[in-house]
């Protein structure tokens, strides 16, 4: 049985780790390079680190805090934010990232999914989607910049399209569940998770354990990600574990 994996991750914005609720009003949770230390130790399966201003500020991901973050770190870590080509692959990953994570790039030109799958393979590219329900047509959107803009694109049809071009994995954040702590979107992961083969990360709306063991048995996610709720230690990755061992849950 496939283990299921817990991941916190870090938002990054000008060198602070930050948090915030439908990805506005953030705030400061710490020192990026600090926190990925604390998780490394509390056993933690996986780190995402997200640049999140990259995009939408039109720069580069802060190659120099990777760097720092990565020499901490014994756990497989992902980065994201402002990658653009495949150059920008190759300097995360030699930076010390096992793994990036693409987006508003991707859904502007889906080439460069294809590029990074043939050039690192694919288990070295994660496609993250953020996605928020749209009323008129009863399905999820795909929004790209941090949130920010509206693509033409359905999730699904989205993940789908990725997956197609070579991506290994699928970061799926529920923009209307995001910092809101009532549960993650189980019918957006559940849906994305039954149209994809690769394995799907469920993010946006953790609260507590009882959020988790839902993501796994109810989305059938195959990982979920929270940062609040690990940042501010209203609980912690080892207790999330707990909980779904006792749930009956696979974990590590």
């Amino acid at each position: 049985m496939i283990t299921k994996r817990i991941i916190p991750c870090l938002d990054v914005k000008e060198g602070r780790v930050v948090k915030g609720i439908q990805f506005v009003e953030l705030r400061d949770a710490g020192d990026p390079v600090e926190l990925a230390e604390f998780y490394d130790q509390e056993r933690a399966d996986e780190l995402v680190f997200l640049d999140i201003s990259a995009s939408h500020e039109g720069r580069e991901t802060m190659v120099d805090v990777v760097e720092q973050v990565a020499a901490k770190l014994a756990i497989p870590f992902t980065v994201g934010g402002g990658i653009n080509t495949l150059e920008d692959m190759k300097r995360i990953l030699r930076a010390g990232a096992d793994k990036v994570s693409v987006n508003t790039a991707a859904v502007n030109r889906p080439e460069l999914i294809t590029e990074g799958a043939d050039y690192f393979g694919s288990q070295c590219i994660v496609t993250a989607i953020d996605a928020k329900f749209d009323e008129t047509t009863k399905s999820w959107r795909v929004y790209t910049h941090g949130g920010r803009t509206p693509t033409q694109w359905d999730a699904v049809e989205w993940a789908q399209e990725a997956v197609k071009r070579g991506t290994g994995e699928i970061l799926l954040t529920s923009m209307d569940k995001d910092g809101e702590k009532t549960g993650f979107d189980v019918e957006l992961t559940k849906t994305i998770s039954r149209a994809v083969s690769v394995p799907v990360i469920a993010s946006g709306g953790a609260g507590n354990a009882a959020h988790f063991v839902e993501a796994f048995d109810i989305g059938e996610a195959d990982a979920a990600l929270a940062a609040s709720i690990f940042h501010y230690k209203e609980t912690s990755v080892q207790a999330v574990k707990d909980h779904l061992k006792e749930q009956g849950v696979n974990v590590r």
